[in-house]
């Protein structure tokens, strides 16, 4: 079997005709021979990419004869030195630690852009970076800092790993290009940043021809922001996983002293085998409805804010900001555990306890007799519980399709707030009716409050109940119709006037609403 190393890299290359075919690419007077300094995977990943790109690339190593077999034919293995001399652009992909054995090539990088492609071992808060540090060993040469948040795998195998940089596109699409056979490098991003212009474009040059978006962060001073997010472990869903998993535990807890410990304590009979399914699905709603509730909540905080201070141009507290910027993602770790509670619903008749429980409900029934158990009420309250229950499924499906950046970014402004917002509390609506229908009497019912504690579904329709009032209230015309204004930009400590288009405000035109 062929080393893949030996394969060549650009398309079309072959002994008899590649390589003038290569020789052609690089004719070109403008295309500058690439550097890299280091021989480590993303060195190695990096010069094939490059090389498969029509560069000239030359492999800086300190043992290059020990060196020259790690990288394709194509690929120059020289010394540093020899290197750093021959190549225009030199990627440093050397360790940050390591970076003053570089020192003695200063004579040859000097006026030379140098691209900085390392990564810290953690989160640097205090600075300085590792593109400063080199930017101050090599003060005569343009330092560059890109390609960090590229993966030698994603490199040389198709730089599936930047996709998360990208607003555009979800995974999902991603995946279906990618089964397809499109390629999607195109769509990946490089972050880059720098203190000269031309280097930066140099950069940018080289990453639209690997196949790359350049992204400008602008000066080198944002180079630690860019090398600390590889770094980042999931930032804007901590707040609402730790919530969900939060509200799970105390529910978990509350469900498992109501239905395990009570009957152990009263009839002296453990009920342990409910902990895993039954247990786990009568948390799984209770966790999924509050976490919706969450969603609207801060949209009503921040209507409440706007009213009383009578003005939008105040900021609201940080953390109202940070709650509104992760509605997202508690709308989606609701819709994760509706799914859940979905999934685990169906496995119910599926148990053996289940089984055993409608035998003995089966022989109770001819033992005593009854020919017919049927009971419109319940009936009617089940077909009632489970249509709700399907609606509110969907109508969740639907807001979590569409907050798809992919879907996103095919509806206009009016289409996206209707479907997030007013179907957003269609969906509370009717998982709200869902529980209510659930509890139906159950809840006048003293049998249901073991340890005088109220039932789970009484417990989790308070904060719903409080958002659905509250939204309720800022359809009030009184309400409503402050809110606009406010929305619009009045403000009571100020003189606004509202013309319609062609009015002249000069000549009296307008509605002066600064007292309405």
């Amino acid at each position: 079997m062929p080393d893949d190393m030996s394969r060549p890299l650009v398309p079309g290359w072959s002994e008899s005709g590649g390589s003038r075919q290569l020789e052609a690419s690089l004719s070109d007077p403008n295309t500058p021979m690439v550097g890299i300094l280091g021989t480590g995977d993303f060195s190695r990943s990096l010069a094939r990419r490059l090389v498969a790109s029509g560069y000239q690339v030359v492999v800086g190593s300190r043992s290059p004869a020990r060196s020259v077999a790690l990288f394709p034919e194509e690929v120059e293995v020289a010394s540093q030195m020899e290197a750093a001399t021959q190549a225009d652009v030199v990627f440093v992909a050397v360790f940050p630690e390591h970076h003053s054995t570089l020192v003695t090539l200063k004579s040859a990088l000097v006026g030379k852009t140098l691209v900085d492609v390392s990564n810290s071992l953690g989160i640097n808060r205090d600075g300085p970076s590792n593109a400063e540090q080199l930017s101050n060993l090599f003060p005569d040469s343009f330092v560059v800092k890109g390609f960090n948040t590229l993966s030698a795998w994603a490199l040389q195998n198709g730089p599936r790993d930047g996709i998360r940089q990208v607003g555009l596109i979800s995974g999902w699409w991603v995946f279906t290009l990618m089964c397809v056979g499109f390629n999607i490098s195109c769509f990946v991003q490089v972050l880059l940043c720098g203190n000269s212009s031309k280097a930066k474009d140099l950069v940018k040059h080289i990453c639209h021809r690997m196949g790359f978006i350049p992204v400008d962060m602008g000066f080198l001073s944002s180079s630690l922001e860019i090398e600390n997010l590889p770094h980042h472990l999931f930032p804007s869903w901590r707040l609402p996983v730790l919530c969900m998993l939060c509200l799970f535990v105390f529910f978990y807890l509350y469900n498992f002293i109501q239905e395990v410990i009570h009957p152990l304590v009263e009839k002296g009979k453990g009920a342990f085998y409910k902990m895993p399914i039954e247990v786990v699905n009568a948390s799984l709603p209770s966790v999924a409805l509050v976490m919706l509730a969450l969603v609207y909540l801060p949209g009503l905080f921040a209507a409440f804010f706007q009213l009383r201070w009578d003005t939008k141009y105040k900021r609201f507290p940080n953390w109202l900001d940070r709650w509104l910027t992760a509605r997202k993602q508690f709308g989606l770790c609701s819709f994760l555990c509706a799914v859940m509670h979905a999934v685990y619903s169906l496995s119910l008749p599926l148990r053996k306890s289940a089984r055993y429980k409608l035998s003995n409900m089966a022989y109770q029934q001819v033992k005593a007799g009854v020919e017919d158990s049927w009971n419109d009420e319940e009936v009617w309250r089940m077909e009632l519980y489970l249509s709700a229950g399907i609606m509110a499924l969907g109508l969740l499906s639907l807001l979590a399709v569409t907050s798809l950046p992919s879907v996103a970014s095919t509806l206009n402004w009016r289409e996206f707030t209707f479907i997030q917002s007013s179907l957003g509390y269609c969906a509370l609506t009717a998982a709200t009716t869902h529980t209510l229908i659930f509890g139906w009497n159950r809840a006048f019912t003293p049998a249901r409050y073991p340890f005088y504690l109220p039932p789970s579904f009484v417990l989790v329709l308070i904060l719903p109940c409080v958002v659905l009032c509250g939204r309720l209230a800022l359809f009030l015309p009184c309400m409503a119709g402050r809110l606009w204004k406010i929305r619009r930009g009045w403000e009571r400590s100020r003189q606004i006037r509202f013309a319609l288009p062609g009015e002249d405000c000069r000549n009296g035109g307008g509605e002066d609403v600064s007292n309405v």
